[in-house]
């Protein structure tokens, strides 16, 4: 400093790191408090909730494939056993059924197991959480690397601030929204999955790709749509298919009307079927 001063030197700034470090550490650990804890149960009881949503929605799945499944067992057994590429036909379309219920059954069984409900020692342990991350981080034991862990896990961020101070200008603070990463960025918008859901009522894939487009809507990528995005979309969100809720009303196709009428049955507007 002294040879700075005396020849006109460059002074190379320090800034003393224990303080900083330690005001630092207060303040996430100051964080942790039980009302933060409270915070965290709450979100963990949202997340309880929509994963309710979502066992009733795969609950609701089995359902249908249950329905599909009987109604294919009736064709099976009405048909006339003579009639062997009739009876074989609809014997293969029983087993896929079943198929589709096996597996609507395995999803909901692997989800259950996988699914860690949220009891009373996981909030008992959440409760404690605040002490265990105080002792953890005073700890002399704890590594350096630890304690950069645990910052991280107390302060994820939802916004970014930038502080910008040009050469001889003014201090500028700039608050920025959190950019979304990996395929949050090209997700397909709320909006556009329920409009698909609800246009499936009534509309083919191919359908609902004109009308959508005709809204003036696009895809995650901003892209128009096609028969086959919606197909993708449709399949990707396990919405149902205008088939098979049609299918569930009880309607079916001209081929397997014309193979019950050549078999001696009687369709009822509902979809069952009964000898003549």
């Amino acid at each position: 400093m002294t040879h700075a001063i005396q020849n006109g030197g460059k002074v190379c700034q320090r800034i003393p790191g224990p303080g900083i470090e330690q005001a630092v550490a207060t303040l996430l650990l100051e964080e942790l408090t039980p009302l933060a804890v409270e915070a965290a149960l709450k979100v963990t009881d949202r997340l309880a909730a929509q994963a309710a949503e979502a066992d009733r929605l795969r609950s609701t799945h089995l359902q249908r494939a249950q329905h599909r499944a009987d109604l294919a067992k009736r064709r099976y057994l009405a048909v006339d056993p003579d009639n062997r590429l009739v009876a074989d036909s609809l014997e293969a379309d029983w087993n896929a059924a079943l198929r589709e219920v096996a597996a609507a059954r395995k999803d909901i069984e692997r989800a259950r197991t996988e699914a860690e409900p949220v009891n009373e020692a996981l909030r008992e342990k959440l409760a404690h959480l605040a002490g265990d991350v105080h002792r953890l981080w005073h700890d002399p034991k704890t590594p350096m690397r630890e304690r950069k862990r645990i910052a991280r896990l107390l302060t994820k961020a939802e916004r970014i601030t930038a502080q910008v101070r040009p050469s001889g200008g003014l201090h500028h603070t700039l608050d920025l929204p959190l950019p979304l990463g990996g395929g949050k960025l090209w997700q397909t918008p709320k909006p556009v999955v329920a409009a698909i859901d609800t246009l499936l009522e009534d509309h083919t894939d191919a359908e609902i790709a004109d009308i959508l487009n005709q809204r003036g809507l696009t895809s995650g990528k901003g892209l128009p749509f096609h028969r086959l995005l919606v197909r993708d979309i449709r399949q990707d969100y396990q919405l149902t298919s205008r088939f098979d809720r049609l299918r569930d009303r009880g309607l079916l196709t001209a081929y397997q009307l014309a193979e019950l009428s050549n078999n001696g049955l009687k369709v009822n507007p509902i979809g069952e079927e009964e000898p003549v």
